[in-house]
């Protein structure tokens, strides 16, 4: 699954440019599903591999790999946050599990900050500030209308 999500954001994903500014980012969904118990530092070795895969294909040298080893630090935290107590250790990430509001604010607090420190090492300065905006803020829509959407047919 994880090949075919890299072929489908190398291949498809990385054309799409909606209102020339706006990129889907689907491989954060990834980061996003780590189950509970999954060890800390195969999530960060996960994700750095992820964005290294998708740095050489996307011609982003470091951008989505730092992007996505801190969403890697922050995924086991946040979800810590969402869950209760008493959860069990086994517990996967899904909307299912997790119920759908949660899921709903995990992913869209993720998915935010990962478009956020992807765009602003993209860009690099914020000379084109307006552009740099509806870069963030359109690509975390559209990542996270994608994500809800292969979520719901997520078994």
């Amino acid at each position: 699954m994880l090949i075919a999500f890299c072929l489908a954001q190398v291949l498809v994903f990385n054309r799409v440019h909606v209102f020339n500014c706006v990129t889907p980012l689907l491989y954060v969904y990834f980061a996003i599903i780590f189950p509970r118990n999954y060890p800390k530092w195969a999530i960060l070795l996960w994700c750095f591999t992820i964005g290294v895969i998708m740095d050489a294909f996307s011609n982003t040298p470091g951008v989505a790999s730092a992007s996505m080893t801190l969403i890697g630090v922050l995924q086991p935290i946040l979800l810590e946050l969402f869950l209760p107590r008493d959860a069990d250790e086994k517990i996967k990430v899904s909307a299912s599990v997790l119920g759908i509001g949660k899921f709903v604010t995990m992913s869209s607090i993720l998915t935010f900050i990962f478009c956020l420190v992807f765009f602003t090492l993209e860009a690099f300065s914020f000379f084109d500030w307006i552009y740099w905006l509806e870069s963030v803020v359109g690509s975390t829509i559209l990542t996270l209308i994608l994500i809800f959407t292969f979520e719901c047919f997520r078994k």
